[in-house]
C-alpha cells in the first residue's frame, strides 16, 4: 500500500471503558494500515482525563488539535492548548486532563503500538458527533457548554 486515506465521517470510533471520559476515533494502525504504530485523535470530554499510565517499550506523542488542559508526567505539571506538542518517553507515567469549557482533541501517536489499537478496539463503540467531525475538518466551532 503506497499510502491510506481515512475519511473521517466513515472512521469509528471506540471508548476503552464504558466509564472513561475520553474516546478515540481510528486512524491508522495494523488493522486498518498494516503498520506497527497507532494514529487516532483522542477526543476528551470537559473535565475528561487519562488514567495514569505509562509504556513500557512505546514513545507517546500528543498534538494538541483544538482545546486546553493540563499534562502531568513524571511530577511535572504543563498546561496545554492548541498547537502545542508533547513527547513521552517509554517508562513516563502520565496524564492528560482536558480543563477547558469545550471538548479537548489530540492527535495521538504511538510507536509502537504496544497493544494500545487493540484495547481501543476491544472497547465500547461510540458515535462521532457532528461537533467533532467539524473540528477535525478544521471548521470554526465555539466552544461547547
Amino acid at each position: 500500500m503506497a499510502f491510506s486515506v481515512e475519511n473521517l465521517t466513515q472512521a469509528k470510533a471506540f471508548r476503552i471503558s464504558p466509564t472513561d471520559t475520553n474516546y478515540f476515533v481510528m486512524l491508522f494502525d495494523r488493522e486498518s494500515a498494516g503498520i506497527d504504530n497507532i494514529f487516532v485523535i483522542e477526543i476528551f470530554r470537559p473535565g475528561g482525563a487519562t488514567p495514569p499510565n505509562e509504556h513500557a517499550a512505546a514513545h507517546e506523542f500528543f498534538h494538541v488539535l483544538h482545546g486546553e488542559g493540563i499534562a502531568r508526567c513524571d511530577g511535572k505539571t504543563l498546561p496545554i492548548r492548541k498547537g502545542d506538542s508533547l513527547l513521552l518517553h517509554p517508562g513516563s507515567e502520565h496524564v492528560v486532563e482536558n480543563t477547558g469549557k469545550g471538548k479537548l482533541y489530540c492527535l495521538t501517536v504511538m510507536t509502537p503500538n504496544e497493544g494500545f489499537a487493540e484495547l481501543i478496539r476491544g472497547g465500547e463503540a461510540v458515535d462521532i458527533e457532528a461537533d467533532d467531525i467539524a473540528v477535525l475538518q478544521g471548521r470554526d466551532v465555539a466552544d461547547q457548554r
